[in-house]
């Protein structure tokens, strides 16, 4: 008969699942990790077996079910504690740890009578059990462990040794939060899924892994299209909200009124009441006004009725609008205007 060895930490906050925080707090981790090793060593005591030992990092507590040896871990790395735990038993010994609270009797009941080692591979890469028909110490001493590929090596080492190797179950271990939760799903009525189930209760949604089964529905919307900083909820609301779309968006309302209301799309934002409304597109905004609004497309802008003579009127279209009178107002266009503007006339 074979003899099933369990190495365990004893679970004391801040030692033990140390990536369940956060979201669980260390307490609830270490409460966790109690679940866990209680379950694990119920599965145990329910297997049949030649002797049932409790390879311990810590002191017992009252999690420890009757029907079990405790011997302290040995100091060094993991490789070096497994092996020493090997090095204990005189026969067929399967060993296993504390993360796997979903095991049952019917895993851990094994046969060395076709084999020499039954392997059981974890998800995350390692191996939750490991049994040896003949425990010898250097089939595990010098294996990486705690790596994601742990339990290939420790394989190839079974085999490179020439032992016929029979595969357990894939199991998942339990390291993190959705870890716990898929692991309490297969063993739905063990006190792991239990104190996990009053564990999540008091840490809140965070507790929940972000998918898998047996997630919570959502109790605060989920992150949604990103929207530009004047249209998010908590932003100062826009006084420009109800200003058509083709306007542009600068003058807030409850401002004063806009001369411009009627002027073209084309007329810039900000500039000074334009008195040519009705000025073809041609000219210029935002220039002094222009009397000669009503003067013939084809006749020279004369001087509107009423005001006083522009000596300005036979000047060609060139002259700038705005500049001072010239007297040179039957000047030809090809002669040069050197003189400045606003000087005395130049006799010719």
């Amino acid at each position: 008969m074979t003899a099933l060895l369990v190495i365990a930490k004893e679970p004391r906050p801040g030692r033990v699942k140390t990536r369940l925080t956060p979201p669980f707090t260390p307490g609830q981790a270490a409460e966790l990790a109690e679940a866990a090793l209680a379950d694990t060593l119920h599965a145990v005591a329910a297997t049949p077996a030649s002797r049932r030992v409790l390879v311990l990092d810590g002191t017992p507590g009252p999690w420890l079910p009757p029907g079990f040896d405790v011997v302290p871990q040995c100091a060094g790395g993991l490789d070096e504690r497994l092996a020493d735990a090997f090095a204990r038993c005189d026969g067929p010994a399967l060993l296993i740890g504390m993360d796997t609270p979903q095991v049952t009797p019917e895993l851990l009941t094994v046969d060395f009578a076709d084999c020499d080692a039954h392997f059981g591979p974890a998800e995350d890469g390692g191996f939750w059990a490991l049994g040896l028909a003949r425990p010898d110490p250097d089939l595990l001493r010098g294996v990486p462990m705690s790596t994601p590929v742990t339990g290939a090596l420790q394989r190839d080492r079974l085999l490179t040794a020439g032992l016929r190797v029979r595969d357990l179950p894939s199991l998942r271990d339990v390291d993190t939060a959705a870890d716990a939760h898929a692991v309490a799903a297969l063993a739905p009525h063990g006190r792991f899924a239990a104190r996990l189930a009053r564990c999540t209760a008091v840490a809140g949604p965070d507790a929940w892994p972000v998918t898998g089964a047996g997630s919570p529905p959502a109790t605060e919307p989920g992150p949604g299209p990103h929207l530009p900083p004047a249209s998010r909820p908590d932003s100062p609301p826009d006084p420009r909200r109800d200003s058509p779309p083709d306007s542009p968006q600068g003058s807030p309302q409850g401002s004063s009124p806009d001369p411009r209301q009627d002027s073209p799309p084309d007329s810039p934002p900000g500039s000074s009441p334009d008195p040519r409304q009705d000025s073809p597109p041609d000219s210029p905004q935002g220039s002094s006004p222009d009397p000669r609004q009503d003067s013939p497309p084809d006749s020279p802008q004369g001087s509107p009725q009423g005001s006083s003579p522009d000596p300005r009127q036979d000047s060609p279209p060139d002259s700038p609008q705005g500049s001072s009178p010239d007297p040179r107002q039957d000047s030809p266009p090809d002669s040069p205007q050197d003189s400045p503007q606003g000087s005395s006339p130049t006799p010719r």
